[in-house]
């Protein structure tokens, strides 16, 4: 199957650059029937069959993009993708204008560094230095959004580009299809029957890269770390 035949025009102004103001305000279409329908997601739960198991995946998106300097004032984007044997050290997408260099040091703010340990291609291995890894991370990252919003990311994007379900940090990307989900349209979908399982999936740096091979079939996928729970492998359905 060729790439090529799911070429399609979009325009660039029918690309959201900012979440609406309301979570379910966003369109659905609706293929139920023998047609299909415009629909809003407000409009979900009369959608819901009694015993229908809605998944939803868990994995929260960290500030995993970090941007910082060389000791010759060059900037550096490090994009975490995950921890490497230590909570410390990572590996990372690194994106620089020369090649980072095994032993380079890129300061991200005060206290918080990045030591480069070694280089495949764009991938480095980096050790963060700062006493407290994780909290520094949280403080002076900033969130990885889709190469399609052509904006920095801004203060409201660390709660909008989460689900509200989201409660297991991994991911570098949201697992968008439950970012229009909320809590009251899910206390809704339940009363119509709808039952919940949840799993973890870690949403990998993957779901940014564009599929350059001519066939659908040579596109290299990307691994992803996962998590079931008991009571969601062992659910009827």
């Amino acid at each position: 199957m060729r790439v090529d035949d799911f070429d399609f025009e979009l325009p660039p102004s029918l690309i959201a650059q900012h979440p609406l103001p309301s979570r379910d305000a966003s369109r659905l279409l609706d293929l139920t029937g023998s047609g299909m329908a415009d629909r809003s997601m407000r409009d979900l739960p009369s959608l819901v069959r009694p015993g229908d198991v809605w998944v939803l995946n868990d994995t929260r998106v960290i500030p995993a993009r970090l941007l910082g300097t060389k000791p010759s004032g060059g900037r550096v984007e490090l994009l975490l993708l995950e921890p490497d044997g230590a909570p410390d050290v990572w590996l990372a997408w690194g994106r620089a204008n020369k090649p980072l260099r095994v032993g380079e040091r890129i300061d991200i703010a005060d206290g918080f560094a990045a030591e480069i340990l070694g280089r495949d291609g764009k991938q480095v291995r980096i050790r963060l230095l700062a006493p407290d890894v994780p909290a520094a991370i949280e403080a002076h990252g900033h969130m990885p959004l889709p190469p399609y919003i052509q904006r920095e990311d801004a203060a409201g994007d660390r709660e909008r580009y989460q689900t509200v379900f989201a409660k297991s940090p991994g991911a570098v990307a949201a697992p968008t299809a439950g970012l229009h989900l909320t809590e009251s349209l899910m206390q809704a979908m339940g009363a119509a029957g709808a039952r919940f399982a949840h799993l973890t999936l870690h949403v990998g740096p993957g779901t940014f890269q564009p599929v350059q091979a001519g066939r659908v079939e040579d596109h290299p996928m990307h691994s992803e770390a996962f998590a079931v729970p008991a009571a969601t492998a062992e659910m009827e359905i």
